[in-house]
């Protein structure tokens, strides 16, 4: 394994992370959680603009601007 690892020039400890945590999935199904997670971050930042705009309404519409 210490061989494989230094040809992939990975560290024992990062593929002893991936197998844990991509262990029994397929290439597919690992791109997919990928992108899934991409999705995530980028769905996370929209609530979080449109929370940010929101407050902003609601200040302005207090007259406090």
């Amino acid at each position: 394994m210490v061989e494989v690892c230094k040809h992939l020039e990975v560290t024992e400890q990062t593929y002893y992370r991936w197998r844990n945590q991509y262990g029994g999935m397929k290439a597919d199904d690992a791109k997919r959680l990928k992108e899934l997670e991409r999705e995530n971050q980028r769905l996370k930042r929209i609530v979080a603009d449109q929370a940010l705009d929101i407050d902003m309404l609601k200040e302005v519409n207090r007259g406090n601007f």
